[in-house]
This record gives C-alpha cells, structure tokens and sequence, in this order.
C-alpha cells in the first residue's frame, strides 16, 4: 500500500468513529465497533507526520496548515462532537512542535523539559497526552523496523492501560477486559499495515491536490455530520 491509500482508510474510519459519536447510542455494539474501528486513525496520522516532518520542504509552512486548518475545523469539531476540547488538527501542530524540540534542542535536560510541557500541552485536545507520546515513541523508532514495532506495542499497552482503567468505573472486569481488547484493534491494525503493508511510497498523481484534500476533509466531513444531525434528527 501507498501512503496516499492508507491516509484515506485512516480518514474513512475517522468518519466512521465520529459518524458513531454523532448518531448512534453509547455502548451499543454498533457503537463500540465503529469507534474501535476509528482508532486507527490517530496513531496512524502521528506516524505520518513524522514521516512528513522529515520530507517537507518548509517546516514552517507545515506548522502554519496544521494550525490554520485547526482553526478552520474547530468550531464544526465542536458543533459535531459537542466538545470544547481543541480538535486534533491542534494536538498534530503541537506534536510537529514536539518533533522540533527533539530534534533542535541539543542539551539533554532542556529537551526532555520542553517535549515534556509540550506532551502537557495537549491535555485539552482529542487524543490528550497519548498522540504527543505516539509521536515521540516514532521519532525514536525512526528509520528502524524493529524500533516501530516496540512502539506501537508500547503504544498498544498504553492505550489498553488507559482504556482499562476508565472501562472498570462503569462496566465489570471481564467485560472490561473485552472492551479494552477491542478498543485496541484499531491501533494494532495500523501497526500491521505500516509494519508490513506501507511501501514507502505515495501514490502517483499531483501532489498538491492530494495534500489540500486530506486536510480540507477533516472540518469538512464534521460540518456534513452536524448538519446532518440538525437538519434531520
């Protein structure tokens, strides 16, 4: 697969856990199954970046999408998902500020403070704390096939752990046991085809295109679900 192709499964189960945030009743099986599904997303766009970060040609003009079009999505991010947490095009901008600080930043100390507050930082955008550490676990692993898989099975445990420990307060262990188990596909599938489906490469065509639709469709297809949802439900 190229990169272009898992960029767009990673946007279709975006739809599908937002559609299933907007629609549809909380712990349903339907529910849980397309939120699930969803997961592959965030952990997949963090790789990505990172990828991305070392391939731009303007870091600069990079950062200034991410928060231009975190902007643009925040007011149908909210209106879709009834949060006032900022939208994850936010929590990426910091994340490509975290890449920076690990790579600019040459004394030891001042780097882990400063990707530390930065980590910090995303404690009020969707995937808080955790997207900021997927990113930092892929700059480590950069380059090295046997790195990227620690890091998504650290990642994996992460995510699990978290899930685990909210899914205890409403639900009994064994069922929260399966919970947290299916929470993780999504994670584990974008491991799989990174690690052994992604050639590397992106798909042939015009790049310019390709790149403004990928980041006009995430307020874009927010703003279709909540008119959806005032105009018909």
């Amino acid at each position: 697969m190229n990169r272009d192709v898992i960029k767009l499964i990673a946007m279709i189960t975006m739809f599908c856990n937002h559609f299933a945030h907007v629609f549809m009743t909380p712990g349903s099986l339907p529910y849980e199954c397309l939120i699930d599904t969803g997961y592959f997303t965030a952990i997949t766009m963090c790789y990505f970046l990172v990828e991305g970060y070392g391939y731009t040609r303007s870091k600069v003009k990079y950062a200034q999408r991410l928060f231009v079009f975190g902007c643009l999505s925040q007011i149908p991010y909210s209106l879709a998902l009834k949060t006032w947490n900022l939208n994850m095009m936010f929590t990426l901008f910091i994340c490509f500020l975290l890449i920076c600080v690990l790579e600019y930043v040459t004394h030891p100390v001042e780097k882990r403070v400063l990707a530390l507050l930065l980590v910090f930082c995303t404690s009020f955008t969707d995937w808080a704390w955790l997207a900021a550490i997927f990113t930092w676990l892929f700059v480590w692993s950069k380059g090295d096939r046997k790195k990227t898989l620690i890091s998504y099975m650290v990642s994996v445990v992460l995510f699990g752990t978290t899930n685990m420990i909210s899914c205890v307060s409403y639900y009994p262990v064994p069922e929260s046991l399966i919970r947290t188990v299916m929470s993780c596909v999504g994670l584990i599938a974008s491991g799989i085809v990174i690690l052994y489906f992604y050639n590397g490469k992106c798909a042939a065509g015009k790049g310019r295109y390709k790149k403004w639709f990928f980041y006009i469709f995430y307020p874009g297809h927010l703003m279709l679900l909540w008119l959806i949802d005032l105009l018909w439900f």
